[in-house]
């Protein structure tokens, strides 16, 4: 065979070969999918989803009250007392807090201003320690105090008392509790506590009387008499304080004015001196005197006379008893106690 032949032969298989493959119908083609070439561009992909920030507690004491808003003086008060880094640390503490009103209302009783309180460091490190217990105590726990007195960091305690769901610590109602942070909690009062040792004592039995603003004749006749250093001196003594309805009615018996008895220092002189006692004698007292009769600084006596509980002093009804005094003590009564001299 000529090598012609074979050359044409081979073409010929190939030729059917390519035919083969490519020939046909379309639906017996095998589908071949073309991938895309790959580029040299780099896919850009989306930035990824930020990771949410942990969520912070609250911050500390002094910061949770800075923060609030709502306590400016409380808050420069322990700046100015050099407070923040104690009630800044581990603690843990409860702070009762003194709303602004409770602030203003004990600066206007000590005759202070802000810049005086904040000055005297002293004084504002002795009153804010007051607010503070070394415990962690929310509403729960105050709940269980009922009657108890409970240490402050100034060393003095305070005493915690609930009526009809009315929280008090000493004379502060609680009206809002639980403010977390982060080394304890506060409580929202709304008087300014003072500690028991910067708290003077009552007034003598004149400044008293004059304080109470119920005995305006009364503290007029004294001071015309003469009676004030008297009244005022170490005492003890007892007065039987007339309210001013008494006096109303004394004045119309005796059909003289105001004027014309305290003019009459004689017998504002008897008069006065015959509602005092040169002890001291509470009500506890009293109450044991029925049937007896007392000196009084006049030199003449009184009948004390106790029928169902009523105490009398001649014709006078004790109506109110136990004001104390730091030289005595002052019960009221209804009328005026004429000395017999006098009637």
């Amino acid at each position: 065979m000529s090598r012609v032949f074979l050359r044409l032969v081979a073409a010929a298989v190939s030729a059917s070969l390519v035919i083969a493959a490519c020939g046909g119908d379309a639906s017996d083609d095998p589908v071949v999918t073309t991938q895309p070439a790959p580029t040299t561009t780099a896919t850009t992909q989306a930035p990824p989803e930020p990771e949410p920030e942990p969520v912070d507690g609250p911050g500390t004491l002094v910061e949770v009250a800075i923060e609030s808003g709502a306590f400016p003086t409380l808050v420069a008060a322990v700046q100015a007392a050099g407070l923040v880094d104690a009630l800044s640390s581990d603690g843990p503490f409860t702070v009762f807090a003194p709303t602004e009103e409770a602030f203003a209302a004990a600066l206007e009783a000590l005759g202070m201003t802000a810049e005086q309180l904040l000055g005297n460091t002293e004084l504002l490190t002795a009153v804010l320690t007051y607010h503070v217990l070394g415990v962690e105590a929310p509403a729960e726990v105050v709940a269980t105090l009922d009657g108890q007195a409970v240490a402050t960091l100034n060393g003095a305690e305070v005493a915690i008392t609930i009526d009809a769901g009315t929280v008090r610590v000493n004379d502060a109602t609680v009206i809002a509790t639980d403010i977390e942070a982060s080394n304890g909690i506060i409580h929202v009062i709304d008087t300014v506590l003072i500690p028991p040792d910067l708290v003077d004592g009552p007034g003598t039995l004149v400044e008293v009387a004059i304080e109470s603003g119920a005995f305006p004749t009364l503290v007029a006749a004294v001071q015309a008499a003469g009676l004030v250093d008297a009244l005022s001196s170490d005492g003890p003594f007892t007065v039987f304080a007339p309210t001013e309805e008494a006096f109303a009615a004394a004045l119309e018996a005796l059909g003289m004015t105001a004027e014309q008895l305290l003019g009459n220092t004689e017998l504002l002189t008897a008069v006065l001196t015959y509602h005092v006692l040169g002890v001291e004698a509470p009500a506890e007292v009293v109450a044991t005197l029925d049937g007896q009769a007392v000196a009084t600084l006049n030199g003449a006596e009184v009948a004390i006379t106790i029928d169902a509980g009523t105490v009398r002093v001649n014709d006078a009804t004790v109506i109110a008893t136990d004001i104390e005094a730091s030289n005595g003590i002052i019960h009221v009564i209804d009328t005026v106690l004429i000395p017999p001299s006098a009637g």
